[in-house]
Protein backbone atom coordinates (compact mmCIF):
# COMPACT_ATOMS: atom_id res chain seq x y z
CA UNK A 1 0.00 0.00 0.00
CA UNK A 2 2.59 1.96 0.92
CA UNK A 3 4.58 1.72 -2.49
CA UNK A 4 1.43 2.33 -4.34
CA UNK A 5 0.97 5.55 -2.79
CA UNK A 6 4.47 7.00 -3.02
CA UNK A 7 4.20 5.86 -6.88
CA UNK A 8 1.32 7.69 -7.06
CA UNK A 9 2.63 10.73 -5.83
CA UNK A 10 5.78 10.24 -8.09
CA UNK A 11 3.52 10.37 -11.17
CA UNK A 12 0.91 12.99 -10.21
CA UNK A 13 4.03 15.64 -9.76
CA UNK A 14 5.39 14.91 -13.52
CA UNK A 15 4.89 17.78 -16.07
CA UNK A 16 2.12 15.21 -18.09
CA UNK A 17 0.26 13.97 -15.08
CA UNK A 18 -0.04 17.60 -13.29
CA UNK A 19 -0.82 19.59 -16.53
CA UNK A 20 -3.78 17.63 -17.28
CA UNK A 21 -4.84 17.38 -13.73
CA UNK A 22 -4.36 21.32 -14.35
CA UNK A 23 -6.97 21.06 -17.43
CA UNK A 24 -9.30 18.93 -15.47
CA UNK A 25 -9.52 21.57 -12.88
CA UNK A 26 -9.68 24.73 -14.83
CA UNK A 27 -12.58 23.13 -17.19
CA UNK A 28 -14.26 21.72 -13.98
CA UNK A 29 -14.29 25.53 -12.77
CA UNK A 30 -16.14 26.85 -15.83
CA UNK A 31 -18.36 23.77 -16.01
CA UNK A 32 -19.44 25.07 -12.59
CA UNK A 33 -19.77 28.25 -12.43
CA UNK A 34 -22.14 28.45 -15.48
CA UNK A 35 -25.54 27.20 -13.87
CA UNK A 36 -27.15 24.34 -14.71
CA UNK A 37 -24.48 22.47 -16.77
CA UNK A 38 -23.23 20.30 -13.84
CA UNK A 39 -20.38 17.56 -13.79
CA UNK A 40 -21.84 15.28 -16.17
CA UNK A 41 -21.84 17.49 -19.36
CA UNK A 42 -17.79 18.87 -18.35
CA UNK A 43 -16.82 15.02 -17.83
CA UNK A 44 -18.54 14.30 -21.29
CA UNK A 45 -16.58 17.07 -22.89
CA UNK A 46 -13.61 15.52 -22.21
CA UNK A 47 -14.12 11.72 -22.83
CA UNK A 48 -12.66 12.64 -26.72
CA UNK A 49 -9.39 13.57 -25.90
CA UNK A 50 -8.91 10.37 -23.75
CA UNK A 51 -7.90 8.41 -26.58
CA UNK A 52 -4.29 7.30 -26.76
CA UNK A 53 -3.85 9.07 -23.25
CA UNK A 54 -1.45 7.24 -20.68
CA UNK A 55 -4.12 6.23 -17.61
CA UNK A 56 -2.27 8.19 -15.10
CA UNK A 57 -2.65 11.74 -17.17
CA UNK A 58 -6.39 10.26 -18.24
CA UNK A 59 -7.09 9.47 -14.65
CA UNK A 60 -5.96 12.91 -13.10
CA UNK A 61 -8.16 14.96 -15.48
CA UNK A 62 -11.33 13.58 -14.76
CA UNK A 63 -10.03 13.55 -11.06
CA UNK A 64 -9.66 16.70 -11.24
CA UNK A 65 -12.21 17.88 -13.42
CA UNK A 66 -15.16 16.07 -10.75
CA UNK A 67 -13.46 16.87 -8.06
CA UNK A 68 -13.99 20.91 -8.37
CA UNK A 69 -17.40 21.15 -9.89
CA UNK A 70 -18.57 20.69 -6.29
CA UNK A 71 -16.73 24.27 -5.39
CA UNK A 72 -17.32 26.60 -8.64
CA UNK A 73 -21.03 25.44 -9.09
CA UNK A 74 -21.15 27.87 -5.50
CA UNK A 75 -20.89 30.69 -7.94
CA UNK A 76 -24.09 30.75 -9.03
CA UNK A 77 -25.94 29.39 -6.44
CA UNK A 78 -25.05 31.78 -4.33
CA UNK A 79 -25.35 34.73 -6.46
CA UNK A 80 -27.65 33.77 -8.59
CA UNK A 81 -30.33 31.54 -6.63
CA UNK A 82 -29.86 28.83 -9.81
CA UNK A 83 -28.36 25.80 -8.68
CA UNK A 84 -24.80 25.22 -10.36
CA UNK A 85 -25.47 21.28 -10.16
CA UNK A 86 -27.80 19.11 -8.47
CA UNK A 87 -25.68 18.48 -5.34
CA UNK A 88 -26.01 22.79 -4.62
CA UNK A 89 -29.65 23.21 -4.44
CA UNK A 90 -30.19 23.08 -0.86
CA UNK A 91 -27.35 25.71 -0.97
CA UNK A 92 -29.76 28.62 -2.12
CA UNK A 93 -32.44 28.15 0.66
CA UNK A 94 -29.53 30.25 3.11
CA UNK A 95 -26.94 31.08 0.74
CA UNK A 96 -28.83 33.29 -1.71
CA UNK A 97 -30.60 34.29 1.31
CA UNK A 98 -27.89 36.04 2.54
CA UNK A 99 -26.26 37.16 -0.75
CA UNK A 100 -29.56 39.29 -0.82
CA UNK A 101 -28.66 40.45 2.44
CA UNK A 102 -25.21 41.81 0.95
CA UNK A 103 -23.54 39.09 2.50
CA UNK A 104 -22.12 37.04 -0.69
CA UNK A 105 -18.30 36.91 0.27
CA UNK A 106 -19.02 36.45 3.74
CA UNK A 107 -21.37 33.06 2.12
CA UNK A 108 -18.39 32.29 -0.54
CA UNK A 109 -15.67 32.36 1.90
CA UNK A 110 -17.77 29.91 4.50
CA UNK A 111 -19.01 27.61 1.49
CA UNK A 112 -14.90 27.23 -0.20
CA UNK A 113 -13.59 26.79 3.14
CA UNK A 114 -16.19 24.19 4.35
CA UNK A 115 -15.73 22.37 0.38
CA UNK A 116 -12.34 22.14 1.20
CA UNK A 117 -12.33 20.17 4.45
CA UNK A 118 -15.16 18.00 2.75
CA UNK A 119 -13.09 17.09 0.02
CA UNK A 120 -10.22 16.16 1.96
CA UNK A 121 -11.90 14.07 3.80
CA UNK A 122 -13.86 12.36 1.05
CA UNK A 123 -10.12 11.87 -0.33
CA UNK A 124 -8.77 10.34 2.95
CA UNK A 125 -11.98 8.38 3.33
CA UNK A 126 -11.86 6.98 0.04
CA UNK A 127 -8.06 6.05 0.76
CA UNK A 128 -9.66 3.96 4.15
CA UNK A 129 -12.73 2.27 2.41
CA UNK A 130 -12.01 0.71 -0.82
CA UNK A 131 -10.49 -2.22 0.96
CA UNK A 132 -13.95 -2.85 2.27
CA UNK A 133 -16.04 -1.34 -0.45
CA UNK A 134 -17.62 -4.72 -1.71
CA UNK A 135 -18.72 -5.81 1.35
CA UNK A 136 -20.18 -2.76 2.30
CA UNK A 137 -22.26 -2.02 -0.96
CA UNK A 138 -22.88 -5.60 -0.89
CA UNK A 139 -25.03 -5.95 1.76
CA UNK A 140 -27.50 -3.27 0.02
CA UNK A 141 -30.01 -4.51 -2.53
CA UNK A 142 -32.20 -2.76 -4.35
CA UNK A 143 -35.17 -3.01 -2.02
CA UNK A 144 -33.15 -0.78 0.04
CA UNK A 145 -32.07 1.49 -2.15
CA UNK A 146 -35.16 2.49 -3.85
CA UNK A 147 -36.48 3.04 0.35
CA UNK A 148 -33.57 5.46 -0.02
CA UNK A 149 -34.48 7.11 -2.82
CA UNK A 150 -37.88 7.49 -0.99
CA UNK A 151 -36.58 8.85 2.39
CA UNK A 152 -34.21 11.73 0.23
CA UNK A 153 -37.61 12.87 -1.19
CA UNK A 154 -39.66 12.89 2.04
CA UNK A 155 -36.71 15.04 3.99
CA UNK A 156 -36.45 17.73 1.07
CA UNK A 157 -40.48 17.64 0.98
CA UNK A 158 -40.62 18.10 4.97
CA UNK A 159 -37.89 20.36 5.47
CA UNK A 160 -38.21 23.63 3.39
CA UNK A 161 -39.65 26.46 4.39
CA UNK A 162 -43.36 26.82 4.76
CA UNK A 163 -45.86 24.24 4.82
CA UNK A 164 -44.66 20.68 4.07
CA UNK A 165 -47.64 19.84 2.69
CA UNK A 166 -46.63 22.23 -0.41
CA UNK A 167 -42.81 20.46 -0.13
CA UNK A 168 -44.66 17.24 -0.78
CA UNK A 169 -46.52 18.36 -3.46
CA UNK A 170 -43.63 19.85 -5.48
CA UNK A 171 -41.85 16.50 -5.07
CA UNK A 172 -44.51 14.68 -6.09
CA UNK A 173 -44.98 17.30 -9.68
CA UNK A 174 -41.26 16.87 -9.80
CA UNK A 175 -41.71 12.77 -10.07
CA UNK A 176 -44.26 13.24 -12.39
CA UNK A 177 -42.49 15.30 -15.12
CA UNK A 178 -39.34 12.67 -14.30
CA UNK A 179 -41.87 9.92 -15.61
CA UNK A 180 -42.39 11.87 -18.94
CA UNK A 181 -41.05 9.50 -22.08
CA UNK A 182 -40.29 6.00 -21.87
CA UNK A 183 -40.50 3.34 -19.07
CA UNK A 184 -37.21 1.97 -18.65
CA UNK A 185 -38.61 -1.50 -18.29
CA UNK A 186 -41.84 -1.27 -20.63
CA UNK A 187 -41.88 -0.69 -24.01
CA UNK A 188 -44.94 2.17 -23.30
CA UNK A 189 -44.16 6.21 -23.19
CA UNK A 190 -46.27 8.27 -20.77
CA UNK A 191 -47.31 12.29 -20.47
CA UNK A 192 -45.99 12.41 -24.24
CA UNK A 193 -49.12 13.45 -25.59
CA UNK A 194 -48.30 12.77 -28.78
CA UNK A 195 -44.96 14.92 -28.90
CA UNK A 196 -41.84 13.35 -30.18
CA UNK A 197 -39.85 15.93 -28.46
CA UNK A 198 -41.01 14.50 -25.13
CA UNK A 199 -40.62 10.68 -26.14
CA UNK A 200 -37.30 11.22 -25.33
CA UNK A 201 -37.88 12.83 -21.65
CA UNK A 202 -36.99 15.95 -20.17
CA UNK A 203 -33.11 17.15 -19.52
CA UNK A 204 -32.47 17.95 -15.75
CA UNK A 205 -30.80 20.72 -17.15
CA UNK A 206 -34.07 22.31 -18.63
CA UNK A 207 -36.07 21.48 -15.31
CA UNK A 208 -33.70 23.36 -13.43
CA UNK A 209 -33.23 26.48 -15.81
CA UNK A 210 -37.03 26.67 -15.87
CA UNK A 211 -37.72 25.93 -12.27
CA UNK A 212 -34.89 27.74 -10.92
CA UNK A 213 -33.05 30.12 -13.81
CA UNK A 214 -36.23 31.92 -15.16
CA UNK A 215 -37.71 33.13 -12.40
CA UNK A 216 -35.24 34.50 -10.87
CA UNK A 217 -34.45 36.59 -14.22
CA UNK A 218 -38.28 37.59 -14.35
CA UNK A 219 -38.10 39.11 -10.42
CA UNK A 220 -34.92 40.90 -11.23
CA UNK A 221 -36.70 42.55 -14.16
CA UNK A 222 -40.33 42.81 -11.99
CA UNK A 223 -38.47 44.39 -8.91
CA UNK A 224 -35.61 46.04 -10.98
CA UNK A 225 -33.55 45.71 -8.23
CA UNK A 226 -30.38 44.12 -7.88
CA UNK A 227 -29.53 40.32 -6.23
CA UNK A 228 -28.49 41.79 -3.19
CA UNK A 229 -31.53 44.03 -1.08
CA UNK A 230 -27.89 46.05 0.41
CA UNK A 231 -25.63 48.95 -1.55
CA UNK A 232 -22.64 47.37 -0.51
CA UNK A 233 -21.37 43.88 0.24
CA UNK A 234 -20.65 43.22 3.79
CA UNK A 235 -18.17 40.92 5.47
CA UNK A 236 -15.45 39.36 3.72
CA UNK A 237 -14.34 35.91 2.59
CA UNK A 238 -12.47 35.73 5.77
CA UNK A 239 -15.11 36.18 7.79
CA UNK A 240 -16.79 32.78 6.09
CA UNK A 241 -13.30 31.10 6.86
CA UNK A 242 -14.10 32.12 10.45
CA UNK A 243 -17.75 30.59 10.55
CA UNK A 244 -16.35 27.19 9.43
CA UNK A 245 -13.66 27.21 12.33
CA UNK A 246 -16.45 27.94 14.63
CA UNK A 247 -18.56 25.42 13.13
CA UNK A 248 -15.98 22.81 12.73
CA UNK A 249 -18.00 19.87 13.80
CA UNK A 250 -21.11 20.61 11.85
CA UNK A 251 -18.23 20.13 8.66
CA UNK A 252 -17.01 17.11 10.10
CA UNK A 253 -20.22 15.55 10.68
CA UNK A 254 -21.60 16.86 7.32
CA UNK A 255 -18.59 15.41 5.37
CA UNK A 256 -18.68 11.90 6.50
CA UNK A 257 -22.47 11.53 5.94
CA UNK A 258 -21.22 13.16 2.28
CA UNK A 259 -18.74 10.55 1.61
CA UNK A 260 -21.12 7.39 3.36
CA UNK A 261 -24.21 8.94 1.39
CA UNK A 262 -21.68 8.91 -1.82
CA UNK A 263 -20.49 4.80 -1.48
CA UNK A 264 -24.42 4.30 -2.46
CA UNK A 265 -24.98 3.88 -5.86
CA UNK A 266 -27.87 5.73 -6.78
CA UNK A 267 -28.10 8.51 -3.59
CA UNK A 268 -25.53 11.12 -5.06
CA UNK A 269 -25.00 14.51 -3.85
CA UNK A 270 -28.45 16.19 -4.05
CA UNK A 271 -29.63 13.63 -1.38
CA UNK A 272 -26.65 13.86 0.31
CA UNK A 273 -26.89 17.55 -0.22
CA UNK A 274 -30.53 17.70 1.86
CA UNK A 275 -29.97 15.38 4.34
CA UNK A 276 -26.57 17.43 5.86
CA UNK A 277 -28.98 20.25 5.60
CA UNK A 278 -31.58 18.66 7.44
CA UNK A 279 -29.02 17.29 9.81
CA UNK A 280 -27.75 20.65 10.52
CA UNK A 281 -31.14 21.85 10.77
CA UNK A 282 -32.60 19.34 13.12
CA UNK A 283 -29.33 19.65 15.74
CA UNK A 284 -28.79 23.49 15.88
CA UNK A 285 -30.57 24.95 19.24
CA UNK A 286 -31.92 27.99 16.93
CA UNK A 287 -33.95 27.19 14.26
CA UNK A 288 -35.45 30.39 13.33
CA UNK A 289 -32.43 31.64 10.82
CA UNK A 290 -32.69 28.79 8.53
CA UNK A 291 -34.38 29.20 5.24
CA UNK A 292 -34.11 33.05 5.86
CA UNK A 293 -29.61 33.21 6.36
CA UNK A 294 -28.37 31.22 8.33
CA UNK A 295 -24.42 30.12 7.85
CA UNK A 296 -24.78 26.60 8.98
CA UNK A 297 -27.10 26.35 6.37
CA UNK A 298 -24.27 26.72 3.71
CA UNK A 299 -21.55 25.00 5.53
CA UNK A 300 -23.47 21.70 6.06
CA UNK A 301 -24.43 20.86 2.56
CA UNK A 302 -21.48 22.32 1.11
CA UNK A 303 -19.25 19.93 3.10
CA UNK A 304 -21.28 17.09 2.31
CA UNK A 305 -21.77 18.03 -1.53
CA UNK A 306 -17.76 17.83 -1.93
CA UNK A 307 -17.00 14.72 0.58
CA UNK A 308 -19.70 13.18 -1.92
CA UNK A 309 -16.89 12.85 -4.54
CA UNK A 310 -14.75 10.46 -2.63
CA UNK A 311 -17.40 8.40 -1.55
CA UNK A 312 -18.95 7.86 -4.77
CA UNK A 313 -15.51 6.90 -6.52
CA UNK A 314 -15.31 3.92 -4.65
CA UNK A 315 -18.40 1.59 -6.39
CA UNK A 316 -17.27 3.34 -9.66
CA UNK A 317 -13.79 1.95 -9.57
CA UNK A 318 -14.08 -1.21 -7.57
CA UNK A 319 -17.30 -2.74 -8.34
CA UNK A 320 -17.73 -0.75 -11.83
CA UNK A 321 -21.04 0.42 -10.25
CA UNK A 322 -21.41 4.47 -10.83
CA UNK A 323 -22.71 6.64 -8.01
CA UNK A 324 -23.87 9.39 -10.22
CA UNK A 325 -24.26 11.05 -13.86
CA UNK A 326 -20.93 11.95 -13.25
CA UNK A 327 -19.44 8.78 -12.48
CA UNK A 328 -21.32 7.16 -14.93
CA UNK A 329 -19.43 9.63 -17.54
CA UNK A 330 -16.34 8.71 -15.52
CA UNK A 331 -16.94 4.79 -15.72
CA UNK A 332 -16.76 5.29 -19.34
CA UNK A 333 -14.01 6.95 -19.58
CA UNK A 334 -12.14 4.63 -17.33
CA UNK A 335 -12.84 2.03 -19.84
CA UNK A 336 -11.38 4.19 -22.79
CA UNK A 337 -8.57 4.31 -20.39
CA UNK A 338 -7.64 0.27 -21.40
CA UNK A 339 -8.52 -0.13 -17.26
CA UNK A 340 -11.35 -2.44 -16.43
CA UNK A 341 -13.24 -1.23 -13.05
CA UNK A 342 -13.83 -3.95 -10.24
CA UNK A 343 -12.60 -5.69 -7.67
CA UNK A 344 -9.49 -6.45 -9.42
CA UNK A 345 -8.31 -2.98 -9.43
CA UNK A 346 -7.23 -3.55 -5.65
CA UNK A 347 -4.85 -5.40 -6.82
CA UNK A 348 -3.60 -5.04 -9.90
CA UNK A 349 -3.80 -0.93 -10.21
CA UNK A 350 -3.65 0.15 -6.45
CA UNK A 351 -1.43 2.76 -7.85
CA UNK A 352 -3.76 4.07 -10.29
CA UNK A 353 -6.38 4.21 -7.21
CA UNK A 354 -3.79 6.08 -4.78
CA UNK A 355 -3.51 8.30 -7.90
CA UNK A 356 -7.28 9.22 -7.43
CA UNK A 357 -6.79 9.99 -4.01
CA UNK A 358 -3.53 12.96 -4.16
CA UNK A 359 -5.69 13.92 -7.37
CA UNK A 360 -8.59 14.30 -5.47
CA UNK A 361 -6.35 16.28 -2.77
CA UNK A 362 -4.37 18.56 -4.92
CA UNK A 363 -7.75 19.35 -6.98
CA UNK A 364 -9.26 20.43 -3.99
CA UNK A 365 -6.79 22.52 -2.97
CA UNK A 366 -6.09 24.32 -6.31
CA UNK A 367 -10.04 25.06 -6.76
CA UNK A 368 -10.19 26.70 -3.08
CA UNK A 369 -7.13 28.85 -3.94
CA UNK A 370 -8.44 29.85 -7.12
CA UNK A 371 -12.00 30.42 -6.14
CA UNK A 372 -10.77 32.73 -2.97
CA UNK A 373 -9.09 34.89 -4.91
CA UNK A 374 -12.10 35.51 -7.48
CA UNK A 375 -14.97 35.25 -5.10
CA UNK A 376 -14.77 39.13 -3.68
CA UNK A 377 -14.45 40.38 -7.67
CA UNK A 378 -17.84 37.61 -8.54
CA UNK A 379 -19.91 38.63 -5.70
CA UNK A 380 -19.85 42.08 -7.12
CA UNK A 381 -22.11 40.55 -9.14
CA UNK A 382 -24.80 40.96 -6.22
CA UNK A 383 -24.96 44.57 -7.13
CA UNK A 384 -25.02 44.91 -10.54
CA UNK A 385 -28.81 46.32 -11.22
CA UNK A 386 -31.62 43.92 -12.17
CA UNK A 387 -32.08 45.15 -15.75
CA UNK A 388 -28.48 45.03 -16.74
CA UNK A 389 -28.24 41.87 -15.74
CA UNK A 390 -31.15 40.07 -16.55
CA UNK A 391 -30.60 39.87 -20.21
CA UNK A 392 -26.80 38.37 -20.18
CA UNK A 393 -28.37 35.89 -17.79
CA UNK A 394 -31.58 34.88 -19.98
CA UNK A 395 -29.02 34.32 -22.81
CA UNK A 396 -26.84 32.19 -20.85
CA UNK A 397 -29.44 30.10 -19.74
CA UNK A 398 -31.14 29.93 -22.80
CA UNK A 399 -27.72 28.63 -24.29
CA UNK A 400 -27.06 26.26 -21.58
CA UNK A 401 -30.50 24.78 -22.27
CA UNK A 402 -30.35 24.52 -25.91
CA UNK A 403 -26.95 22.69 -25.49
CA UNK A 404 -28.98 19.87 -23.93
CA UNK A 405 -29.68 18.29 -27.01
CA UNK A 406 -29.29 21.26 -29.87
CA UNK A 407 -33.60 20.75 -30.16
CA UNK A 408 -35.69 24.03 -30.54
CA UNK A 409 -38.14 21.69 -28.19
CA UNK A 410 -35.41 22.35 -25.35
CA UNK A 411 -36.17 26.18 -25.29
CA UNK A 412 -40.08 26.06 -25.31
CA UNK A 413 -40.04 23.82 -22.34
CA UNK A 414 -37.73 26.34 -20.49
CA UNK A 415 -40.13 28.86 -21.08
CA UNK A 416 -43.14 26.39 -19.82
CA UNK A 417 -41.31 25.36 -16.98
CA UNK A 418 -40.09 29.05 -15.98
CA UNK A 419 -43.91 29.90 -16.29
CA UNK A 420 -44.49 27.18 -13.86
CA UNK A 421 -41.44 27.97 -11.44
CA UNK A 422 -42.29 31.61 -11.56
CA UNK A 423 -46.05 31.33 -10.20
CA UNK A 424 -44.48 28.19 -7.46
CA UNK A 425 -42.41 31.28 -6.57
CA UNK A 426 -44.91 33.77 -5.80
CA UNK A 427 -47.25 31.44 -4.49
CA UNK A 428 -44.54 30.23 -2.01
CA UNK A 429 -44.57 26.85 -3.29
CA UNK A 430 -40.85 25.20 -2.44
CA UNK A 431 -39.46 24.34 -6.35
CA UNK A 432 -36.30 22.72 -5.11
CA UNK A 433 -38.48 19.46 -4.15
CA UNK A 434 -39.59 19.28 -7.48
CA UNK A 435 -36.51 19.35 -9.06
CA UNK A 436 -35.19 16.62 -6.17
CA UNK A 437 -38.38 14.27 -7.25
CA UNK A 438 -37.34 14.54 -10.88
CA UNK A 439 -33.96 13.60 -9.89
CA UNK A 440 -34.78 10.42 -8.32
CA UNK A 441 -37.58 9.55 -10.33
CA UNK A 442 -35.90 7.20 -12.76
CA UNK A 443 -34.01 5.25 -10.11
CA UNK A 444 -37.34 5.14 -7.62
CA UNK A 445 -39.13 3.47 -10.94
CA UNK A 446 -35.79 1.35 -11.76
CA UNK A 447 -35.28 -0.31 -8.22
CA UNK A 448 -38.93 -1.06 -7.47
CA UNK A 449 -39.45 -2.82 -10.94
CA UNK A 450 -36.35 -4.65 -9.95
CA UNK A 451 -37.20 -5.33 -6.42
CA UNK A 452 -40.61 -6.90 -8.08
CA UNK A 453 -39.03 -8.68 -10.52
CA UNK A 454 -36.32 -10.35 -7.97
CA UNK A 455 -38.11 -11.03 -4.97
CA UNK A 456 -41.71 -10.48 -5.59
CA UNK A 457 -43.67 -8.74 -2.99
CA UNK A 458 -41.08 -10.31 -0.36
CA UNK A 459 -38.73 -7.18 -0.26
CA UNK A 460 -40.98 -5.14 1.75
CA UNK A 461 -40.58 -7.53 4.35
CA UNK A 462 -36.07 -6.97 4.49
CA UNK A 463 -35.16 -5.42 7.72
CA UNK A 464 -33.29 -2.70 6.00
CA UNK A 465 -36.48 -1.97 4.00
CA UNK A 466 -38.63 -1.80 6.94
CA UNK A 467 -36.20 0.34 9.12
CA UNK A 468 -35.81 2.99 6.00
CA UNK A 469 -39.61 2.54 5.51
CA UNK A 470 -40.79 3.80 9.30
CA UNK A 471 -38.24 6.24 8.95
CA UNK A 472 -40.02 7.89 5.99
CA UNK A 473 -43.11 7.32 7.68
CA UNK A 474 -41.70 9.31 10.77
CA UNK A 475 -40.77 11.96 8.34
CA UNK A 476 -44.02 12.84 6.64
CA UNK A 477 -46.34 12.34 9.43
CA UNK A 478 -44.32 13.83 12.19
CA UNK A 479 -42.92 17.13 10.62
CA UNK A 480 -46.11 18.42 9.18
CA UNK A 481 -47.67 17.84 12.88
CA UNK A 482 -44.25 19.77 14.82
CA UNK A 483 -45.30 22.35 12.05
CA UNK A 484 -48.73 22.50 12.84
CA UNK A 485 -47.61 22.44 16.63
CA UNK A 486 -45.30 24.87 16.82
CA UNK A 487 -47.48 27.30 14.68
CA UNK A 488 -50.61 26.56 17.34
CA UNK A 489 -47.97 27.47 20.01
CA UNK A 490 -47.11 30.75 18.20
CA UNK A 491 -50.70 31.94 17.80
CA UNK A 492 -51.22 31.36 21.45
CA UNK A 493 -48.56 33.43 22.78
CA UNK A 494 -49.21 36.12 20.17
CA UNK A 495 -52.95 36.36 21.99
CA UNK A 496 -51.45 35.91 25.29
CA UNK A 497 -49.73 38.63 24.90
CA UNK A 498 -52.07 40.83 23.04
CA UNK A 499 -54.18 40.15 26.23
CA UNK A 500 -52.02 41.89 28.58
Amino acid sequence: MLDAATTAMANLFTIEVLGYLLVGVAVGLVIGVLPGLGGSSGMALLLPFLFGMEPEAGIAMLVGMAAVGGTSDTFSSVLIGVPGSGGSQALILDGHALARQGQAARVLGASFSSSLIGGLIGAVSFLFVITAARPLIGGIGTPELLMFALLGLATVGALVKGDPLFGFAAAVLGVMIGLIGGAPAYPEYRYTFDSLYLYSGVSIVIVTMGLFAVPEVISLLVNRTAIAKTEKIEGSIFDGFSEVRKHKGLVIRSSLLGTTLGVIPGIGGTAANWMAYAMARQTARDKSRFGRGDIRGVIAPEAANNSVDGGSMVPTFTLGIPSSGSTAVMLGGIVLLGLTPGPAMLEQDLDILMLVVWALVLANVLATVTCFSLSRYIARVTLVPGQLLAPFLLVLFFAASYQASLNFGDLLAVLGLGVLGYAMKIANIPRAPAVVGFVLAPSIERYLHLSISRYGADWMYRPGVITIGLVVVAVVVAVPMFQRMRRTKAVANLDSEAGR
